[in-house]
């Protein structure tokens, strides 16, 4: 087996997929010879953007951005100052995405340690109550962000992962972003972190979605790259969006010139998962499914499903909606017939159909962990059951701080420094 990989098979084996434990040595060993494969010329690029809250160990909010943005490259401000956002470069393999999620993580816990005692806060929505009530603007002379505060004041006040995957061919693009569109909610349901909002549970797994203002309201199928491309128009010249990236849809085509040129799927519904290993396994899902698509082209729901397009943009808003609320739990309607579905059924259903392609191509090993996270459910879950065991959300959120600063560090040690010249 390739030395270079053996910090990363390590990791897997002891932490990443530790149910793994439970299968043959023989079983084991094959997953794993997979990451010895030419990753470029059979996997997809992929990038993320992070936004991620400030602030101090025992879970209060603290808006820092504007001097983080000043004093680290690559940080960029968002309308509000306590959450700030950084952007992985693209990449073929996971390792190495592994890296660029972790490290920047780590130049900004420096600099928070070099101002005093802060620290980076888990999950999507201001937690602790007092802090949801009002906006915190980052730059008060921007009119972007004077109109997000004066349309949507704090429910667009959240952190988040948008998942980048490249794809170049625009008509291959737009059949993705359909599929993507009509699955998206089982993607939420694996990343859910955001039960509270301003110190209360609100009955949602991800608050952040549930209230989230999705624009413009409503969102065809597109059914090519013209057809997205007259629709960005007309909804900027009648105003329901302000300028081409104000397109707050679940998933989106993107690209240097949108809605022209167009160079990657990115899918903007997940939570901020706090373990990169599990974001990972996430995209993996993501990323063998658009493997699929491409190989299957008949996969498309203008083609594969009974319902019209009007009918599937339903579906896909009301299974946004349970997902929302209820993540793996939730009842949702196959794009496929409308027939009712739990998402954990679902997901478990794609890992089945994708996992051979993912072997294939060299990351079944990052696919692995959806397994984990269906078991112990979604860090929303997770939070859930330790309220109902008493715990308050102070308490909640400072375990939970402890645990994501612990993670990175394993990461650190065990993968970046070992793995990636």
């Amino acid at each position: 087996m390739h030395q270079k990989y053996e910090g990363l098979i390590d990791f897997c084996k002891k932490s990443a997929i530790a149910f793994l434990q439970t299968v043959a040595d023989d079983r084991f060993s094959r997953i794993l010879e997979e990451t010895t494969a030419s990753w470029e010329s059979v996997m997809l690029s992929k990038g993320f953007e992070i936004e991620v809250y400030t602030g101090t160990p025992q879970g209060d909010v603290v808006g820092m951005s504007d001097e983080i943005v000043a004093a680290l490259d690559g940080f960029v401000r968002e309308p509000d100052s306590r959450n700030v956002e950084y952007t992985t470069p693209p990449c073929f393999r996971y390792e190495r995405s592994l890296c660029d999620l972790v490290t920047p993580r780590l130049r900004l816990r420096q600099f928070l340690k070099s101002k005093g005692d802060y620290t980076l806060i888990p999950g999507s929505t201001l937690p602790l109550a007092g802090q949801g009530d009002r906006f915190w603007r980052s730059d008060p002379a921007n009119p972007y962000h004077d109109y997000i505060e004066k349309t949507y004041g704090t429910k667009v006040v959240t952190a988040s992962v948008h998942i980048n995957i490249g794809i170049s061919d625009p008509e291959v693009l737009m059949r993705a972003c359909r599929l993507v569109r009509m699955e998206a909610p089982l993607y939420l349901a694996l990343s859910a972190a955001s039960p509270w909002f301003n110190g209360e549970m609100t009955g949602y797994h991800s608050t952040r979605w549930g209230l989230f203002p999705k624009t413009p309201a409503h969102v065809p199928i597109f059914e090519s790259h013209a057809h997205f491309i007259r629709w960005t128009e007309e909804q900027i010249a009648i105003g329901t969006m302000q300028n081409v990236r104000h397109l707050w849809s679940a998933v989106r085509p993107n690209g240097d010139r949108r809605p022209y040129n167009l160079n990657r799927l990115e899918l903007r519904i997940c939570d901020l998962v706090s373990d990169p290993i599990a974001l990972l396994a996430v995209t993996a899902l993501l990323e063998a499914r658009l493997q699929q698509l491409i190989a299957d082209p008949s996969l498309d729901p203008l083609q594969q499903s009974k319902l019209n397009a009007e009918d599937l943009v339903e579906i896909a808003n009301e299974n946004e909606a349970a997902a929302a609320k209820s993540s793996l739990d939730a009842e949702l309607r196959h794009w496929k017939d409308g027939q009712p579905i739990l998402a954990r059924e679902w997901i478990e259903q794609l890992y089945a159909e994708t996992f051979a392609i993912a072997k294939k191509a060299g990351f079944s090993c990052f696919l692995l962990p959806v397994k984990k996270i269906l078991r112990e459910g979604n860090e929303a879950q997770r939070w859930i059951k330790l309220s109902e065991q008493g715990l308050n959300n102070r308490e909640i959120l400072v375990q939970s701080i402890q645990a994501m600063q612990l993670r990175e560090k394993e990461l650190e040690g065990q993968i970046c420094q070992s793995l990636v010249a």
